[in-house]
Parts: structure tokens; sequence; C-alpha cells
């Protein structure tokens, strides 16, 4: 049993009932990890198609709160109960779901389906018809906490945009660089989903660093484009190079840009100071510390330093964020608790583990 009729009031503070399909692939486990410590958020079902009739227990063995959920079936039918829904699923595959789920019910989207705003965009990148583009989950972005404030429909950024815009939109924001972005990110093997592929196989990966996507065809490009162009306020191009290392999560993303003329170091930091000194899930490291991807494992929040190169004339931004938390799953549950009225910070944990 399932739905609204979970839906309570609980010492006084309401609950609101959750639905994860793709429940038991990486981004739908994160999710459900994360609801385990929601005061407010209650996990009611899971789903996944290929996997149902089993129990959570035996595809998710760490979320032993939930180990004898079975899961159900990610038709709209199954998902149009509960007063939360998340899409933890492919490509392509949320739109049609969403769509037949009712308006007052919250959606959230993991996938790319409402990503773009530009139809166009989407069809050279995905291919097919574009589903229309929701609110965008990135809180930080300046004026998009109040478009998530009561939404029924957000898109959670994909992983590797969440940390590029996060690292360069400052600078763009404030004029400090010209639009023209590099970035080359590194990330472990949970971005490439759960599905057995012998790439990925740790007898190819451990001991073995290795690009993919190179030459501008990754797929999340235009999403970085989108969301520097807006921060700009022009047209930004960007060099994406993603590279596959030996870890299972996490994106240590290096970004640079040309210095605008008369830019100097000082302005720099004292912008980026000013855009998140504020925010409690991204983190201006202090001068001379760098990001690592260990010290955000696990926890939502992003790791920023910064430095001016003087002889290449190019301000670089290294971003560290767990793919899994920030990147995805943690997402999704910051823009659930922006949606239904609840602080922010509700269940979501800052500090990673180590080591």
């Amino acid at each position: 049993m399932h739905g609204r009729v979970w839906s309570c009031i609980v010492s006084g503070a309401r609950t609101w009932t959750v639905g994860v399909t793709g429940a038991t692939g990486y981004a739908g486990g994160e999710v459900c990890r994360l609801l385990a410590g929601h005061p407010a958020l209650r996990l009611a079902g899971v789903h996944a198609n290929a996997s149902a009739g089993r129990r959570l227990g035996e595809l998710q063995p760490h979320l032993l709160p939930y180990a004898d959920l079975e899961v159900q079936g990610s038709g709209a039918e199954q998902l149009a109960g509960y007063d939360v829904v998340v899409l933890a699923l492919p490509h392509g595959e949320s739109a049609a779901i969403a769509a037949r789920l009712p308006d007052d019910t919250l959606v959230i989207d993991c996938g790319a389906d409402h990503r773009l705003n530009d139809p166009a965009a989407w069809a050279r990148w995905y291919g097919g018809g574009h589903a229309g583009a929701w609110p965008y989950g990135l809180p930080e972005l300046p004026g998009q906490r109040e478009r998530l404030a009561g939404a029924r429909r957000i898109a959670v950024p994909g992983c590797y945009p969440t940390s590029v815009t996060l690292a360069l939109a400052p600078a763009l924001a404030a004029g400090l660089v010209e639009p023209e972005v590099v970035v080359v990110a590194a990330t472990g093997t949970t971005g490439a989903g759960k599905s057995v592929k012998p790439h990925l196989l740790g007898s190819e990966v451990l001991g073995s660093v290795s690009a993919y996507g190179v030459g501008g065809v990754h797929r999340h490009t235009p999403e970085m484009v989108q969301n520097l162009a807006q921060a700009a306020g022009r047209d930004v191009r960007v060099s994406f190079t993603p590279t596959l290392v030996p870890m299972s999560r996490g994106i240590l993303a290096t970004c640079s840009a040309p210095l605008a003329p008369g830019t100097d170091e000082a302005a720099v930091r004292a912008a980026y100071e000013k855009a998140y000194g504020d925010e409690p899930f991204v983190h201006l490291l202090p001068e001379g510390q760098w990001p690592t991807t260990a010290q955000v494992l696990g926890a939502n929040t992003v790791a920023l330093q910064l430095a001016v190169d003087p002889d290449a004339q190019r301000l670089v931004v290294v971003a560290a964020v767990d793919n899994l938390t920030k990147g995805t799953g943690g997402a999704a549950v910051q823009c659930a608790n922006l949606a239904l009225g609840l602080p922010e910070t509700t269940g979501l944990p800052v500090v990673g583990v180590a080591p």
C-alpha cells in the first residue's frame, strides 16, 4: 500500500510520502539513502521495471531500513499516489511518465528530459521530441530559489554541469573572464550507471585513467553552455573533456577561462566570496587549500578553489563534488525541500566520509 493515504501529521509536523523509480540504480539508491535520514520525507515505495517483484534489500543491501520493500513497476499508474515522485531513469524515459502524473504531485526528474530550454539543442544532443523545460534545480544560481519554491515539476541538473556551473558562474556574471571556457573533469564509474559495461569492469578501470566523450560530444555540454550563458548574459563556448578514473564516485573539475582585461586575483576571489558566502552547500576553501573528491564523499557539498595564472592570463577554478549526492540525489532532496517549503538543508549531510 502506498500513496497519499500515508501522508500524516507526526508530532505536529507534516510528512510527505515519496516514491522513487529507478531505485535499484546508483542515483535512485542515493535518493533512498538520503531519505532514510529525512524527518519530513518518507520513502513509501520503490520502483524499477526490470527488477519488479524483488526485495530492495537484494539489490541495494546498504539500504537496511528499506530492505523488505518490494520493488514495483514504473508505470504512471503505480506512481500516481505519492506526494513526491523522484524519477531516476535513463534519459528519454521520464517525460512520458511525468506527463501522466497528477499536476499536484511534486515530480523531480534526475534525468535530462527537462533540463534544456532549447528544443533544437535537445534534438541535436538527445534526439526525438523536446518534452519542455522545467524549473532548473540548481538553487545556487541567482533567482533560482524563487522559481523552485512551490514548484511541482523540477529538473535536477547533470552532475558535470553542477560542478562546472558553480565553478565559473560568479566570474562570468561579474565579467571577470571571457566567455571561452575549457573544462577537464575526472569522474568515477558510477557516473555511467549500474548496468554492466565491459569497459567499466574492475580489471579494465583499476590502474588506468582514460578520456571519453572527447571533442565536444558529451551530452552534458549543452547544459553547461546554457547555464554559463545565463550567468554571463551572452553566448559562452565550452570545450569539455571528461576522464574516467579508478574510483566509484566523485568529480574533480578543472575549469579555466581567459581573464578579462584589467582583472586581478583579489577581484576574482571577492566575487566568489560574495556569491557563495551564505550558501550552505558551496564552500570556497581557504587560500592554498585545494579540493579533493574525498572531502565531499557522501556530502551535499561542492568544494571550490581558484587561482589566477598570471603568465597564461587565465582564471583556473577547481571544483569537487560527489556525483551521486550534490550531483544527483542530494540535489533532488534539496529541491524537494524548497518546493515543499521546508528549510533547504533539511536531511542533507554537509560532512563527508573519511578516510
